[in-house]
């Protein structure tokens, strides 16, 4: 019935302001009188006609002038809100103000003042309740006939984002969703309605409105929402066995990007609970802009997300050095693809190859470089330790003196957490790396090391190889039930680099704000569960043992470093105590005659000595100095000193 008035009516509802105008008019006339009628008890005594007429002259003329000075007559009533009914109250009180004053005035002697109020509230009401109703016919005549499936669903939060979730879903015929209520932990909210949808209860009651509902997914409507709520949240769903789909993080929610059309999977990065990252734009973009910049390892998960950060800024060009074909061919083609306007270099080379080095930075003459090539595997490196010193020892020196003489202004490492009081080779060498800038620092250059923990989603990470496992059926293997690690995501970690860039000055380690340390055994539980099945049941998780060189806890600053005041909430600065260049150099010296004749036991003595808080593992210190040791991840023992199988190139170091 509604949408067949809606046909009869549409033509002149196009006429939006002479409709307004004309209902308007109507409403002063019929409220005018209706004041008169309150009050002589539903008459018209004669003796006032004269009053009355003047009186809805007046009326109709104040009232149609100021609705109009006021854009009360241009509101768009399917968007009526609260502050469209206190505009209208505010410009119904001034009206009969006005009218009270000119009646008095000029009008006839002996208008009982009471009408002024009554017609003021008639007005108001009927003014009021007419732009409801038109919003509520206009909402309910919009509401698309639904094609297809339509899922069952409930909104998970009652707040502004839950409220933006219904109306999308009811005037947006591509989303497949019938809300049938909403669940929200505020128990003073239960059995109150939204747009006429009832909140059923916080999320103990998911099962039994599930089950009530036939529900088949549960929307997550809280932007702000922290990891726990949503670990909470995730359980909730599993244990009713529906799907669970989240709306995008706060940030979108403030650009005012809609809701509904971004409902996702929810995703491990959402179970972090992290606020967003606010870049102070201005800084870098001065630092960036125009200038060209240098991207070592830029085809791994890190280095090719800082290209695309990067680019946002609008530099002359980008120089992808890496020395992987394949994955540096594809981080071309999306660069090419998504950056049109931002020239990138591939350029493939090792930092190891001081000459190529020289050729690429001659080339191009950045004036920034992002140092992102290194090897991280902590067992990887621990069974390759020579290779580990080569790459993350030897090429930062070769690429950051190398940048010091091509006149480079900034330098900025990738470092790691494990470079903190570290256990293993891989945090050693680059505890050595961040030392290494600091002894190299001088006029030329600004070296700076950007510290953090893991980072989610990246090659290797761990998130990855669950996946896999949970795919193959389980199980999924975790080392110790006590392992925590400190995680962020890809983009979070890239931004605040180059925000660490800017802010650190020379010489400084900037320590990314990590947040709460994560248990290993809890992300693989969240991600079975985020897989649609349940820890335990249908997929095991095994304790497999701590591996040589990993610890249960990682750490971001040592005992030893002085905290220095940031300007990012989320940056931390420390400095050590710095060794000479000469020192350095004597010890570099040391360290390449020491790789030349792989002597395991030798480097691991020269590492300690550079690093004294280094702590190697017992599987370390067993193949380097038990004589019975035959052979041990690629080393073996050729008395007296430890040598390769089969002898590698050297690597291309120069040492001033």
């Amino acid at each position: 019935m509604i949408r067949r008035a809606k046909r009869y009516i549409d033509p002149f509802l196009r006429l939006r302001h002479w409709r307004s105008w004309t209902i308007q008019t109507t409403i002063f006339l019929v409220a005018g009188g209706g004041a008169f009628l309150l009050r002589f008890d539903l008459r018209f005594p004669e003796n006032y006609l004269h009053h009355l007429r003047y009186a809805l002259f007046v009326w109709v003329l104040v009232k149609t002038v100021l609705f109009r000075g006021m854009n009360l007559d241009r509101c768009w009533w399917r968007f009526v809100g609260v502050h469209d009914l206190l505009q209208l109250l505010v410009g119904n009180c001034v009206g009969s103000a006005v009218c009270l004053f000119l009646i008095a005035l000029c009008g006839p002697p002996g208008m009982p003042r009471s009408i002024y109020f009554l017609d003021g509230m008639l007005c108001f009401l009927l003014t009021a309740g007419v732009q409801i109703l038109g919003r509520s016919m206009e909402d309910r005549s919009s509401r698309p006939a639904r094609r297809g499936k339509v899922t069952n669903a409930l909104i998970y939060g009652g707040g502004e984002a839950g409220v933006s979730l219904l109306r999308e879903t009811l005037h947006n015929e591509k989303l497949p969703y019938r809300i049938r209520g909403f669940l929200d932990d505020k128990r003073e909210l239960k059995g109150a309605r939204i747009m006429g949808v009832p909140i059923l209860g916080g999320g103990d009651a998911a099962r039994a409105a599930v089950k009530k509902h036939q529900i088949d997914t549960i929307l997550v409507a809280i932007p702000s929402a922290t990891g726990a709520q949503m670990t909470r949240i995730l359980d909730i769903c599993s244990t009713a066995g529906v799907e669970c789909k989240t709306v995008p993080g706060l940030a979108e929610v403030i650009e005012g990007r809609a809701l509904a059309g971004q409902m996702r999977e929810v995703a491990v990065e959402d179970l972090l609970g992290r606020t967003p990252v606010h870049l102070e734009e201005g800084p870098i973009r001065k630092e960036l802009a125009g200038r060209m910049i240098l991207v070592t390892g830029a085809a791994g998960s890190i280095g090719s997300e800082l290209c695309r950060q990067i680019a946002r800024f609008q530099p002359a060009g980008i120089i992808g050095f890496d020395v992987a074909e394949s994955p540096l061919f594809e981080i071309d083609r999306e660069m090419r693809q998504s950056f049109p306007h931002v020239a990138f270099y591939p350029e493939i080379g090792s930092i190891q190859n001081r000459t190529r080095l020289d050729e690429v930075l001659r080339k191009y003459a950045p004036s920034t470089v992002y140092h992102a090539a290194a090897y991280k595997h902590v067992p990887l490196m621990e069974a390759h330790i020579f290779e580990a010193v080569e790459n993350n020892v030897f090429g930062t020196y070769n690429l950051a003196v190398a940048a010091a003489e091509h006149g480079v202004k900034d330098f900025v490492m990738i470092s790691s957490d494990k470079a903190v009081s570290p256990t293993n080779v891989m945090g050693t060498t680059k505890r050595v790396a961040e030392l290494l800038l600091q002894a190299l620092q001088d006029d030329r250059i600004k070296y700076v090391a950007v510290r953090f923990g893991n980072v989610l989603g990246s090659n290797g990470s761990v998130i990855p190889v669950f996946k896999k496992q949970i795919a193959a059926g389980g199980p999924v293997t975790v080392t110790h039930p006590e392992m925590r690690r400190f995680f962020m995501t890809i983009p979070e970690a890239c931004q605040l680099v180059l925000q660490a860039g800017v802010i650190g000055q020379a010489g400084q380690i900037c320590v990314l704000d990590m947040g709460e340390p994560i248990r290993i055994v809890d992300l693989a539980r969240n991600l079975i569960l985020l897989s649609g099945l349940s820890p335990g049941r249908d997929i095991k998780i095994e304790f497999t043992g701590i591996r040589p060189g990993e610890k249960l806890y990682e750490e971001l600053s040592g005992i030893l470093e002085n905290t220095v005041p940031s300007g990012h909430a989320k940056i931390h600065i420390f400095t050590g105590s710095n060794h000479s260049k000469a020192r350095v150099h004597e010890w570099l010296h040391a360290v390449h005659e020491i790789c030349a004749h792989r002597d395991v036991g030798r480097l691991i003595v020269k590492l300690k000595e550079f690093v004294p808080e280094y702590n190697p593992s017992i599987q370390l210190m067993k193949l380097a100095f038990n004589p019975m040791a035959s052979h041990a991840g690629g080393l073996h023992r050729s008395a007296p000193q430890f040598a390769v199988a089969e002898s590698l190139p050297e690597a291309n170091v120069q040492i001033a």
